[in-house]
């Protein structure tokens, strides 16, 4: 390995340090690795660069990640070498290419569903266009033939996701039952994919079939109750951003599980001392007499703000003279 010197770029410095550390038993395969944000905060780097240290890693083989326990040195990877998994695949792949072993070639369909898939298992961060290459056994270059920036991948992930015809038509009878279907559909969504709340905005909305047709399924439904059109665009636009604010919440907490390995469960144990120091003074007591599963319950509270908000829009027609009923 190359000696580092002052011009090698942060990211190359403070993987080269963990690397050293993998290779000297320090870190042993299984064990925890400093999560993104911790290295931003111990190196005292921006939070794309841990990113770009941490893919630098995974390509190499070094680390992988696991389902509660974070990212952690991985079992594969070899402390007296470290040799770089991303050019071994490719080397051994040449011989396979030529005896026609080898997946079909490469594609922008294949290119979508291996990015839905890192992401799925890691998060959007994840995904870098090496990410992508080493999990295909191809050249980092070879992709930029299929798909020109990040920002389009991106697009093209969530296009891979929401389809135009998610939606049954015409759908329940009623508003509120077709309501409650359109946000528990894509709540749905957004547990199956959970690094889709952060790749879709409502004020730079993605120009996306799918998610078109969720906005005019939504306007479908509120068509004919006898609000102006500006009302059912502002309902439409609240409702789809109670579901993506709830989603959010759980990315976030999944994310803390990942980094920590530790469960909301778990944390709430280990914060009892804290929480009673708290509480038990009397200075909370309808705090302290609140079920402590309210807190934990996420499928529970969008369920609860979900039923909530459509009682909200029910008085709405109320006051509004001439409503059909629904």
């Amino acid at each position: 390995m190359p000696a580092r010197t002052p011009a090698d770029p942060p990211y190359r410095q403070i993987a080269a340090e963990l690397r050293a550390g993998i290779a000297a038993g320090d870190l042993r395969p299984g064990d925890r690795v400093p999560s993104v944000r911790q290295i931003a905060q111990r190196w005292g780097v921006a939070v794309a660069t841990a990113n770009r240290v941490m893919a630098t890693l995974r390509d190499e083989g070094l680390v992988e990640t696991r389902v509660g326990a974070g990212t952690v040195v991985s079992g594969r990877a070899d402390r007296r070498t470290a040799p770089r998994a991303a050019e071994v695949a490719t080397r051994a792949a040449r011989p396979a290419r030529r005896r026609g072993l080898l997946p079909p070639p490469l594609t922008a369909a294949r290119i979508r569903s291996t990015a839905v898939a890192i992401a799925d298992r890691e998060g959007l961060e994840s995904v870098t266009m090496r990410r992508i290459a080493a999990e295909l056994g191809v050249g980092p270059m070879s992709l930029y033939r299929h798909v020109a920036t990040k920002e389009e991948l991106v697009l093209q992930m969530v296009e891979e996701i929401v389809g135009p015809d998610d939606l049954p038509i015409p759908g329940p009878d009623g508003w509120r039952a077709k309501l409650e279907l359109v946000a528990r559909r894509q709540w749905e969504l957004y547990r199956r994919h959970l690094w889709a709340a952060r790749a879709i905005s409502f004020t730079r909305p993605l120009l996306v079939p799918g998610l078109a047709a969720y906005t005019e399924w939504t306007l479908r439904a509120l068509d004919g109750l006898g609000l102006p059109a500006r009302t059912c665009a502002q309902e439409a636009m609240a409702l789809h951003a109670l579901v993506h604010a709830a989603a959010l919440s759980v990315a976030d907490e999944v994310e803390a599980e990942e980094e920590t390995g530790v469960s909301i469960d778990r944390w709430r144990q280990a914060q009892r001392e804290r929480t009673a120091a708290l509480l038990d003074g009397g200075r909370f007591p309808l705090l302290a007499a609140a079920q402590s599963d309210v807190f934990t319950d996420l499928d529970g509270q969008f369920e609860y703000a979900l039923a909530r908000h459509l009682d909200g829009f029910a008085v709405l027609l109320d006051d509004s003279p001439g409503r059909p009923l629904g």
